[in-house]
């Protein structure tokens, strides 16, 4: 007897004006749900469909469904963009296809576009999409989408970085994955969420470092405490670790933990970054105007 899930009574039907492809990720019913409006569907699930991710998705514990922007493109070619008002380089994604697609995916779920001029993702916003019934996901490409479809969504804006990629699917195959692997039995042990970067059970902060066999390698040994079976000391000596690295490599979050009243239930994520990329690429964007 084969060991694979049992569908009967978990599979969802939505109506659709297109026949669902053949080898389509069936929908189950009531799980958290991934929707992708992409130019290239063909590039999911991608990652996703590996590991614990993949695991998850052929057991039902989430659904991934994409939605083809060409297929609502207009004219014989089906274009999908068009110069931008005001003139410039490059070509806006045009609002009545997007919203035609938007409409197709349906908006039981919040709408995120990935954008570099978004609100910075963080851990805080993965555990919040977790909790929902899931998310739908706009991947833009060439000079991004029409301002007013984003308005009459209420679209929310996101970014994974300070850098500008050709395209949404890396970005959102970013967010699902980061947010997937937060959903109650996706990971073999949930315990490991606990201690990493960025978790309330580590205050926000970095994880600190990680060891294992061999215990000597090139010359290189396991920190002695870690060996000792003294587990208050074990600790402590992660605790310390996990504030050095983040006072050495993120003084942002060093200054948000600092200056928190409540560490571990806040998001030291939310805090402006004080050095590093951000700053960099502000400073690049403002030179430019100039």
């Amino acid at each position: 007897m084969s060991g694979a899930p049992k569908s009967h009574g978990r599979l969802s039907v939505r109506p659709s004006l297109r026949p669902r492809e053949l080898m389509a990720e069936p929908q189950v019913r009531g799980a958290w749900t991934a929707t992708v409006v992409t130019l290239f569907p063909e590039a999911f699930p991608g990652i996703l469909g590996l590991s614990l991710t993949g695991r998850a998705l052929a057991e039902g514990l989430w659904n991934l469904r994409s939605v083809h922007l060409r297929e609502f493109g207009i004219g014989r070619h089906r274009n999908v963009d068009d110069t931008p008002a005001g003139g410039g380089a490059g070509m806006v994604i045009r609002p009545d296809v997007l919203s035609a697609a938007l409409q197709e995916a349906g908006n039981a779920a919040p709408i995120i576009y990935m954008s570099p001029r978004g609100r910075p993702f963080t851990q805080s916003r993965a555990r919040e999409l977790a909790q929902g019934p899931g998310v739908t996901l706009i991947c833009g490409r060439f000079e991004g989408v029409d301002q007013r479809v984003l308005d009459a969504y209420d679209v929310e804006e996101v970014s994974i970085g300070d850098y500008v990629l050709t395209g949404g699917e890396i970005a959102a195959q970013v967010l699902i994955d980061a947010t997937v692997r937060l959903i109650p039995r996706v990971l073999g042990n949930q315990d490991s969420l606990a201690e990493e970067s960025f978790s309330i059970g580590n205050r926000g902060l970095l994880e600190h470092p990680q060891y294992t066999k061999p215990a000597q390698w090139e010359g290189r040994e396991i920190p002695p405490v870690l060996l000792s079976g003294n587990h208050a000391a074990i600790s402590a000596w992660r605790a310390a670790e996990a504030e050095r690295l983040t006072k050495e490599r993120r003084p942002d979050l060093w200054r948000a933990w600092t200056e928190g009243e409540n560490p571990g239930g806040m998001d030291p994520t939310k805090d402006r970054q004080l050095s590093g990329a951000s700053d960099q690429s502000r400073d690049y964007r403002e030179h430019e105007k100039d």
